[in-house]
């Protein structure tokens, strides 16, 4: 009995003093059309943050892999890149990347953290993967603190629409830790001429009879910039009436300002504009230098979407909307009047 006791002492003295492993991030970057979505360069600056390895994972169709790989291995902080092509990969369906994940992610896995942006693509997919591995997962990170000594990370999220922070910590017994970004949080990773990162190719996971097929994808097209990464944005709320008076009114103001056009849900809903140029907690989430909200009353749900934007301009008619309170500078007039006025001024 006391020789068992031992060994037991001993077992636990070699784990205290066990080296703590160095992070390693595999990062999934998502693209479209050959080029990568800027919220995924934002999760590589994130992995970055961590002081490790940071993998780039590339997968899609033979048309659109070779062009994703070279920006990728040239993006700073990206240490390595794995690619994978195959004709399923063309769209990511979380039931046919998902073994894919699973298969690099196996009980030799070097990996210790599993990184996206957070979209609806990877809002599918790597909680699926994290329930397979059974482990957590933890979404939409604002920043994050790893403490290589403990091998445990500490994220902060914000919850109730933006209104609380949470601190989430993610100890050592998590094996790998799976998390997604928000883009506004961290900057885009820039690309670096004299980086050259080592690249891999993976053989892909073929799944026979996938659940779910993809059908379309139907892409509204602008000439305005992209909602998700315009420095300038105009989004108009309910108070515009209709679509026609929408458009009318906001796209002379978003053109002469080269913004981009955003909605409040309840212009959404009621059919003004189409539901991909929505901000808010059920939108997209935006941070532009300049946001200015037109007859929008200014909904938690909203400004949950856009209250991180350096300079937030109000015009409403009600003095007390609760835009007010989050705005820059406030103007309480009638929208109609204030907006074809600041349009001529703007062209002078």
């Amino acid at each position: 009995m006391l020789r068992t006791r031992a060994i037991l002492s001993s077992r636990a003295l070699s784990r205290l003093y066990a080296t703590a492993t160095s992070p390693h991030a595999l990062v999934f970057l998502e693209h479209r059309q050959g080029i990568i979505d800027s919220a995924s360069l934002s999760a590589v600056t994130a992995a970055g943050q961590l002081g490790g390895e940071v993998t780039a994972l590339v997968v899609g169709s033979s048309d659109h892999v070779p062009t994703v790989l070279n920006t990728a291995k040239k993006l700073k902080g990206v240490t390595s890149v794995l690619h994978s092509t195959s004709s399923q990969y063309a769209e990511s369906l979380p039931e046919v990347l998902s073994p894919l994940l699973e298969k690099l992610l196996s009980d030799s896995s070097p990996y210790t953290h599993v990184v996206s942006a957070t979209s609806s693509s990877a809002k599918s997919i790597l909680p699926r993967v994290a329930a397979r591995l059974d482990v957590p997962a933890v979404s939409d990170v604002t920043s994050l603190e790893h403490d290589a000594s403990s091998s445990s990370t500490t994220f902060t999220r914000l919850i109730y629409a933006g209104n609380a922070i949470a601190t989430v910590r993610s100890p050592s017994s998590v094996p790998i830790k799976f998390f997604t970004v928000r883009a506004t949080a961290f900057s885009a990773a820039p690309a670096v001429e004299d980086v050259d990162a080592e690249m891999k190719a993976v053989d892909p996971v073929q799944v026979t009879d996938p659940p779910t097929e993809h059908l379309k994808t139907t892409i509204t097209k602008s000439d305005r910039p992209d909602l998700g990464v315009a420095s300038r944005i105009v989004s108009g709320g309910r108070a515009l009436k209709n679509a026609d008076t929408f458009a009318s009114t906001l796209y002379p103001l978003a053109d002469t300002l080269g913004a981009a056009v955003g909605a409040s849900r309840a212009a959404v809903d009621a059919g003004y504009v189409d539901n991909s140029l929505q901000v808010g907690q059920t939108g997209k989430v935006v941070a532009p230098e300049l946001y200015m909200a037109v007859g929008i009353s200014g909904a938690i749900q909203h400004l949950a979407g856009m209250k991180d934007s350096k300079l937030i301009v109000a015009i409403n008619k009600d003095p007390d909307a609760p835009i007010f309170q989050v705005a820059d500078v406030g103007l309480v007039a009638d929208l109609f009047e204030a907006v074809p006025e600041l349009v001529e001024k703007l062209k002078q």
